[in-house]
């Protein structure tokens, strides 16, 4: 619970996740948005306005050195044949981070998966494996 009180979503972002959410469950392409915690308010928020449709884009605005959530709807064909559109949280943990900042990411993983109302969590140490996030989906499906 004490994760609760010290990371903070603010009514709009709560309100754009659930858009998120309930606009991406019938997508046609991959949708990404990057979340960042911010350092002075403990507040986690967009990074930007952008919904990323091209992963390796992502992947090139993703930092070198920070951590990132990203929420990711990616639709994809079954062995069976059947669609499926995944909705995860890519928790971005860079190898060459900031401990302090490892630390508050790892503290806010599970509050921003529970707010999110994402079932899965995948965690990736580089922007390139955020690329071919297709192999791991398929993997665990």
């Amino acid at each position: 619970m004490s994760e609760s009180r010290l990371y903070t979503f603010s009514q709009e972002t709560k309100e754009q996740l659930r858009k998120f959410r309930l606009g991406t469950s019938r997508a046609k392409t991959p949708l990404a948005k990057i979340y960042q915690i911010d350092v002075k308010t403990q507040e986690i928020k967009p990074s930007s306005d952008e919904t990323y449709s091209d992963l390796q884009e992502l992947a090139d605005d993703l930092p070198d050195s920070s951590p990132r959530f990203v929420l990711l709807s990616y639709p994809l064909t079954l062995p069976s044949g059947r669609l499926s559109v995944p909705y995860v949280l890519i928790y971005y943990l860079p190898v060459n981070s900031n401990p302090n900042l490892r630390m508050s990411y790892a503290g806010a993983v599970e509050l921003f998966r529970g707010t999110a109302e994402v079932n899965r969590v995948l965690e990736v140490s580089e922007a390139e494996d955020v690329v071919g996030i297709e192999s791991q989906l398929k993997g665990e499906d």
